[in-house]
């Protein structure tokens, strides 16, 4: 899509208005507003890339005025930031910094920080030295796609200089940081004379294989010579595209199996490869099977463009510096096609990790041995006829991990409609992916106890099943909802964060719960936990019960948890059915089943037999697969609730219900040792606790406050 622009004059002022309300000035203001306008378009920049600035001033407490650089703040993104994401540094002690031969990247650090106005801000860009020495006001940092094409050829200088004229400053590839920002300088003041001489202004400089900048006067001057430049670039690779003959079309492979049975296979053998390597076991799986993404994969050349490396060096520390290609899988999915395949991907996978650990000696030998190996594992995967899949150790992640994939795809294709695809070099890329102030931005924070599991909670839009896909998300967990209504599984899924799953579909329809299986294993790339909730009471004299209304309990209260657990364990065995032999020994990812029993199990009521006969039997289920799939690091587990404000017990049964016992609602909903009422949130933090017991299979956990009858003997 081609660069547009966005600037609106009536935006523009509303956001001045908006801001100055909060006592920010117009500087500032149209700084945010500008930034958001770039970081609104991928092509630009994606994920916290690129950086932006605005030189102004700040008064001191002592009524003084303090020129000052606002530059992007590390952790914030161009998309969403706000004015605290532009922290003011002091601007005359950032410049004084140029007379200096050399800084190291720790001094470079202390000095932002030491001149922060506001010490508690965060750290200022790495390239803040950059924006400081350029004389410019306003300056824009992307890394454009398009001009990323021209950027990153063996012919670059030229290319670029034929395309923009004395228009730009070049800087041949220095990595981020003061070196950078020295280099930058030097050629901006000798473009800005050779600008002069030729009659024309200087807008902005190209980073050969890195990015691009633009720099104005004003914010909207800056944004729309970024928009122009980048506008070049892309009318540069169409006329490049359009003096192409027609070529053969990218060999498609014949149709593979699906998502849902390929990704497991892969999530298991990423699995087990992260175990040897003293990794976390378990990783999310983003796929983009685009027609972008299969224009490469599907392509003869991508072997070779698999190497090439990545299309500007920030995106190492998402992607790795190459992906792991994997051979097409099977066009059939039955088990025994499903194997061979699974084999090849071990293989593979080890080899992809044999090339990292060679790379990575290769490139610490060369800087002293003093680098630390992070772990081996590809971040993205390249399979024919299937698409790019990300990887994460969370949904939002491996979906970052594949925006970056798509990008580099299309720089790609489009480096190599220009010419060919030469991108910075193995020591650069090396650098920049050990490079600990780049390391940094990915964060190191503690993962809650249920990260990187995926969990489906079916019967997810009530009482009891909302609150418990509420429950797990807040542990860490990627939740799926299932249920009948499926707008109202997809409002809980909402409340479940930006990348949670709701879905429709009939438990009892076993072709639905395997399409809701599929659907889960496709979107995050396999399961963890099941949480087997959807059910209904019927009501009336066990001698008197039409057999319908029997059968009808039986197919929702039974049949249904049996559909969802066999679909689940199929799930289960095809992550850990990569490596046979290990597989049989000792599984590792296994998979969790939890079953909503109900104290009717053990409890009858009257008139409650079709509802306590089913849910009975429901508790023989789970104790089945606990004794039969312990061997597999299956665990099964149940709940065994009682009176809980739910579909089951709505406010009309709770009224008659206390009527007949001639006790208020809060006495009777409160009928237990405890005489506390117990909630549905009570039974989704149960829920969880059980999915956090390792050692526990076959175990029920009463939820009721006390019900001497309800107990376990």
């Amino acid at each position: 899509m081609p660069a547009l622009n966005r600037w609106s004059e009536a935006d523009a002022a509303a956001a001045i208005a908006h801001y100055g309300a909060q006592g920010i000035g117009a500087d500032l203001a149209l700084r945010t507003y500008s930034a958001r306008l770039l970081g609104a378009d991928p092509e630009l920049v994606l994920h916290g890339g690129g950086n932006t600035s605005v030189k102004t001033t700040v008064t001191g407490l002592l009524g003084e005025t303090i020129p000052v650089l606002c530059v992007k703040g590390s952790g914030w993104d161009l998309a969403t930031i706000e004015p605290p994401g532009h922290p003011a540094v002091r601007l005359e002690p950032l410049q004084a910094l140029r007379a200096l031969p050399a800084l190291s990247d720790e001094a470079m650090v202390a000095a932002q920080r030491q001149n922060l106005i506001d010490p508690a801000a965060p750290n200022p860009s790495v390239e803040a030295l950059l924006h400081a020495f350029l004389p410019h006001k306003f300056v824009d940092h992307t890394h454009s796609i398009a001009l990323l094409a021209l950027a990153d050829q063996p012919d670059a200088e030229a290319l670029c200089r034929a395309v923009y004229g004395e228009r730009v400053a070049l800087v041949p590839y220095v990595m981020p940081g003061f070196d950078l920002a020295l280099a930058a300088a030097c050629a901006y003041e000798e473009a800005e004379a050779r600008a002069r001489a030729a009659g024309v202004e200087l807008e902005g400089m190209v980073l050969l294989q890195h990015g691009l900048f633009s720099f104005g006067a004003t914010a909207k001057q800056s944004y729309e010579r970024m928009i122009a430049l980048v506008r070049q670039a892309e009318e540069r690779i169409a006329q490049a595209r359009s003096a192409q003959p027609p070529g053969q079309p990218a060999a498609v492979p014949e149709p593979v199996a699906g998502a849902a049975a390929v990704l497991p296979i892969l999530r298991g053998a990423l699995g087990r490869a992260a175990e040897a390597e003293a990794a976390p076991a378990r990783w999310l799986l983003a796929l983009r099977g685009t027609p972008l993404a299969l224009s490469v994969v599907n392509d003869p050349r991508l072997p070779d463009w698999a190497r090439r490396g990545v299309a500007t060096p920030d995106h190492v520390i998402r992607t790795k510096a190459f992906p792991l290609v994997l051979p097409p899988p099977p066009a059939a999915a039955a088990p025994e096609a499903l194997a061979g395949w699974a084999a090849a991907v071990e293989q593979a996978l080890a080899a992809y990790i044999a090339a990292y650990q060679a790379y990575f000696a290769r490139q610490n030998a060369r800087v002293g041995g003093i680098k630390k190996p992070l772990d081996p594992l590809p971040r993205l995967v390249a399979i024919p006829g299937l698409g790019l899949v990300g990887l994460g150790k969370s949904a939002a992640e491996a979906a970052v991990v594949a925006d970056v994939a798509e990008a580099w795809a299309q720089t790609l294709l489009a480096a190599e409609a220009v010419g060919r695809f030469a991108p910075v070099n193995e020591p650069d890329t090396f650098d920049m992916e050990y490079w600990s102030l780049e390391q940094a931005k990915l964060g190191k924070g503690a993962e809650k106890p249920l990260a990187r599991q995926v969990v489906l909670v079916t019967g997810g839009a009530g009482a009891i099943g909302a609150a418990t896909a509420r429950a797990f998300a807040a542990q860490g967990a990627e939740v799926a909802v299932l249920d009948r209504d499926g707008e109202a599984a997809a409002a809980v899924a909402a409340g479940c964060g930006k990348h949670a799953l709701g879905l429709a579909g009939d438990v009892t329809d076993p072709a639905a719960v395997g399409a809701a299986v599929a659907a889960v294993t496709a979107r995050f790339g396999g399961l963890d936990i099941v949480v087997s909730n959807a059910g209904a009471a019927w009501t009336g004299p066990i001698a008197e019960l039409p057999d319908a209304e029997l059968r009808a309990s039986f197919e929702l209260n039974l049949f249904a948890h049996q559909a969802v657990a066999q679909a689940a364990v199929a799930v289960f065995r095809a992550q850990d059915s990569g490596n046979p032999a290990a597989a049989a020994d000792r599984p590792l990812l296994g998979g969790q089943l939890l079953f909503n029993v109900s104290k009717q199990a053990l409890n009858p009521g009257p008139n409650f037999g079709a509802y306590g006969i089913a849910k009975a039997a429901l508790l023989a289920l789970m104790r089945q697969y606990a004794l039969e799939g312990g061997a597999e690091a299956i665990r099964a587990n149940g709940i065994n609730a009682d009176r809980i404000r739910s579909g089951l017990l709505d406010d009309a049964m709770i009224r008659e219900r206390s009527a007949a016992r001639g006790v208020s609602e809060a006495v009777y909903m409160a009928g237990n040792l405890l005489g506390r009422e117990v909630r549905a949130a009570d039974v989704a933090d149960a829920f969880v606790a059980l999915a956090t017991l390792e050692r526990s299979t076959g175990a029920l956990l009463t939820v009721d406050g006390g019900n001497v009858a309800g107990m376990v003997r």
